[in-house]
């Protein structure tokens, strides 16, 4: 396992070659990421693949077979390898072996590209599929920020901020970590919403079908200090409440989790991308720095 380092004039940022995860973004050597403390969370931003989320009793099904499956997949535990690295970019890659196909039986390279412009950090997704058959994945990321920004403020006084005025809907989330055919009304007053209990009590918000392209966490002052834009058809946010943990999670996610009591083929999985043969699939996110 090795961290690498990129930078520009404004931002430096570290990235793990385990999970290829996202472990440091600073501006003028002030931290945005959370440190991992495992008292809370010991994660910071890992990448989600080939899976988001839970399967229905940790399972699922390829032409009527069963596979296990963990959360989120298996990507964030795995060693990837360094492709190429410059001052401010550098990519990482892992392919299908022996102990992929055990748990997900299809052949995938998948590559994670991190590059500094200016005040941003773009993370980019490349799936690319070198087999005869479809590829059916999901692929998001878990970036979680440092909230409160410091000491001037509680998490309670702190802003949600959307690019829609519009009142949003949040698909329910069962105990069991699995989505339910319910809706949650989450309203706004012109796109902000002030992270109260209330809203950490949901556990996972889940907004489904593109209902905004960018978030930001901001200061008691309405101030943005962090945005992320994107441009996947669901974004979740994400704060372990019953630890009231510093810090919180924005989400863009290119599929979901199972439905309560899925048994169907993994093909049939909502939000689900299924990439055909000897084609790529190409994504990104950006995270921009006040």
């Amino acid at each position: 396992m090795a961290l690498y380092t990129i930078k520009n004039e404004l931002l430096s940022a570290q990235i793990q070659s385990k999970g290829a995860e996202l472990k440091s973004l600073k501006k003028s050597e002030k931290e945005y990421m959370w440190s991992a403390n495992p008292k809370y969370w010991s994660r910071v931003s890992p990448i989600l693949f080939p899976f988001i989320g839970k399967t229905n009793n940790m399972q699922y099904y390829v032409d009527s077979k069963c596979y296990p499956m963990t959360a989120h997949g298996f990507a964030r535990d795995m060693e990837f390898s360094l492709a190429n690295q410059t001052e401010n970019e550098l990519w990482f890659y892992i392919q299908s072996d022996e102990n992929t196909f055990n748990k997900f039986p299809f052949e995938f390279r998948l590559e994670i590209g991190y590059k500094l412009t200016n005040d941003t950090l773009e993370i980019m997704w490349r799936v690319i599929n070198p087999s005869n058959e479809i590829l059916p994945f999901s692929i998001g990321g878990h970036p979680a920020f440092i909230c409160p920004p410091d000491s001037s403020c509680n998490q309670s006084e702190c802003y949600l901020k959307f690019d829609r005025y519009d009142n949003l809907k949040s698909t329910k989330i069962s105990e069991n970590g699995l989505a339910v055919d319910e809706y949650i009304s989450i309203n706004t007053e012109k796109g902000y919403i002030n992270i109260t209990k209330e809203l950490k009590d949901l556990q996972t918000v889940v907004f489904e079908n593109n209902q905004c392209n960018e978030i930001s966490l901001c200061t008691k002052d309405k101030k943005p200090y962090v945005s992320v834009s994107f441009d996947s058809p669901v974004v979740a946010l994400w704060t372990p409440t019953e630890k009231n943990a510093p810090f919180f999670c924005i989400e863009p996610w290119y599929g979901v989790c199972d439905r309560d009591g899925y048994i169907g083929d993994i093909k049939d999985r909502p939000f689900q991308n299924l990439l055909n043969p000897y084609s790529t699939f190409n994504a990104n996110y950006k995270i921009k720095i006040y």
